[in-house]
């Protein structure tokens, strides 16, 4: 058994980069670009400004970081890298939606700390998990996991509070959900490649997002419901494949879902 820590050095440079493009786009304005769209019963406009391009670049900065970070491990054995590419670019692109909705001061700022202290450490638990023989592995991957799902919440709930229209807002969680399940899964199952359960998975939240959309629900009590049947969804379709029996199989999903969907009862 054995640890090992990622070179400080390159990890300070990437989470400074990441960071610094956050910062830099408050102080940057690029002209927005309308894109307009009409097809039969729809009208369609998009708008591309530096927000979106900032997430888009910060998110390709995380993803390569990663891989920067992992080649020289020790441990890798040859592993492929891209699988702990996935959680480091959502993060970096999740962070910067509720930024770019809060005022520029001391929240802000609070905010891209708070960030820039996940990333470094969804950075370092990627570093960890990648070798099997790391005494911190088992941690390390249920941390991942639970960051997974929390940033999860972070996005369905701050997707909600801006209006998104449904057009867009369907797409957004179905690959979200796909994205969290497929890496919990990869973390649950040491390094299963579940492409197809995890897209089941993100088909029913899918249907059951576009069931919430109309309803008078708050931001974070829509997150909650959405987030017990993505997380219970992941852990069943990991009990089944591991073969566990019934009982213990579906203890975890009930709680999960009773517990998210108490909290949306009552926290909402």
């Amino acid at each position: 058994m054995r640890s090992n820590f990622p070179n400080t050095e390159r990890l300070s440079v990437v989470t400074a980069v990441i960071m610094l493009a956050y910062a830099l786009n408050r102080f940057v304005e690029i002209p927005a670009q309308v894109i307009e769209l009409q097809i039969p019963g729809l009208y369609l406009e998009f708008e591309i400004n530096d927000s979106i391009m900032t997430a888009l670049l910060v998110a390709g900065l995380a993803a390569t970081g990663a891989d920067w970070l992992l080649r020289d491990h020790p441990g890798r054995n040859k592993q492929r890298v891209f699988p702990h590419m996935l959680l480091p670019a959502v993060t970096a692109l999740v962070i910067g939606i509720p930024l770019n909705q809060m005022d520029f001061g001391i929240a802000w700022w609070g905010g891209l700390l708070a960030g820039t202290i996940l990333l470094v450490l969804v950075f370092m638990g990627e570093y960890i998990v990648i070798d099997a023989q790391d005494v911190r592995q088992p941690l390390a991957a249920a941390s991942l996991s639970a960051v997974a799902f929390a940033i999860y919440l972070v996005l369905a709930t701050t997707l909600r509070g801006a209006g998104t229209r449904l057009f867009f807002i369907l797409p957004a969680l179905i690959a979200a959900t796909w994205l969290v399940s497929i890496r919990s899964l990869y973390l649950r199952l040491h390094g299963l490649w579940v492409v197809y359960e995890s897209a089941i998975i993100a088909l029913i939240v899918g249907q059951l997002a576009a069931a919430l959309h109309y309803l008078p629900l708050t931001p974070l009590r829509f997150g909650l419901i959405l987030l017990g049947p993505a997380y219970a969804l992941t852990s069943l379709f990991s009990g089944l494949i591991e073969e566990k029996p019934t009982p213990k199989l579906l203890v975890e999903p009930a709680i999960v879902i009773g517990i998210s969907w108490l909290g949306a009862l009552i926290l909402a």
